[in-house]
């Protein structure tokens, strides 16, 4: 714990800041879609000075929808219809001295605030969509997401085929969920944040993904998109988070 905030963060392989955090979010209904992707592909959307961190020699790219919820600062209420909107985002995983995090390529969001917020204020590749994940029984989800320039859209559902667990150091499932940072590049300067949650609670699961056009953009060479290689839902997390910080000077 920091001598600032009462959060346990023994379970985080790196210092956390010790001031207390800007924001509180809860992560819930997630379903976690990945793909194997080549590292040279994915590699140039990478900001400078940020590694594309592997698992296995392999990189991943992952297409996550779920409700971001009771978005709020740390020392203001939470606010219905505002503070809780479907986001859907496309993530690849990343390394910075030692720091393994978390690069958006792009994040959809039901919510005109956050999309205009955060670009400016962070940094993070928002737009403007029109999200919604539905919960149909425990760790069984549908999801659909139509981004309102352009069309690019997410359908389908997910259900769990196991019991809930929590990953072991050394897997794939700890490599994918377990990062408590994320980067972005903002004003020309590479930039990161900080998370903090307990460690997540997941499911291996099946997915039958009608629509997929979010990853056609990238040009990862992704042959079926509509079948991701590993699956896994989970009920969610509540989260604290730090502003970005520069790690470079520009130029």
């Amino acid at each position: 714990m920091s001598s600032r905030h009462a959060l346990d963060c023994s379970h985080i392989p790196f210092d956390m800041p010790t001031e207390k955090c800007t924001l509180y979010q809860n992560w819930i209904h997630l379903t976690f879609m990945h793909w194997c992707v080549q590292p040279e592909l994915i590699t140039p959307h990478l900001p400078e000075g940020l590694d594309l961190d592997l698992f296995d020699g392999k990189a991943y790219v992952g297409v996550i929808p779920f409700t971001m919820a009771k978005v709020r600062p740390r020392m203001l209420p939470w606010l219905p219809f505002v503070s809780t909107f479907g986001e859907f985002n496309v993530r690849t995983y990343v390394v910075k001295d030692g720091i393994p995090g978390v690069l958006f390529l792009t994040l959809d969001a039901q919510s005109r605030v956050t999309c205009f917020h955060a670009p400016r204020s962070y940094g993070l590749p928002y737009r403007h969509a029109k999200a919604k994940v539905r919960v149909h029984e425990d760790l069984s989800y549908s999801w659909q997401s139509v981004r309102t320039e352009g069309g690019a859209s997410l359908r389908g559902k997910a259900h769990a085929t196991a019991e809930l667990r929590q990953a072991s150091r050394d897997t794939l499932e700890y490599f994918l969920f377990e990062r408590y940072s994320l980067y972005t590049f903002h004003r020309g300067t590479l930039h990161r944040a900080y998370t903090h949650h307990l460690p997540w609670k997941y499911a291996l699961a099946e997915a039958d993904v009608e629509v997929n056009s979010l990853l056609e953009s990238f040009n990862l060479g992704i042959q079926h998109t509509l079948r991701p290689e590993h699956v896994h839902v989970s009920s969610g997390v509540e989260v604290s988070t730090w502003n970005v910080h520069p790690l470079e000077v520009s130029l």
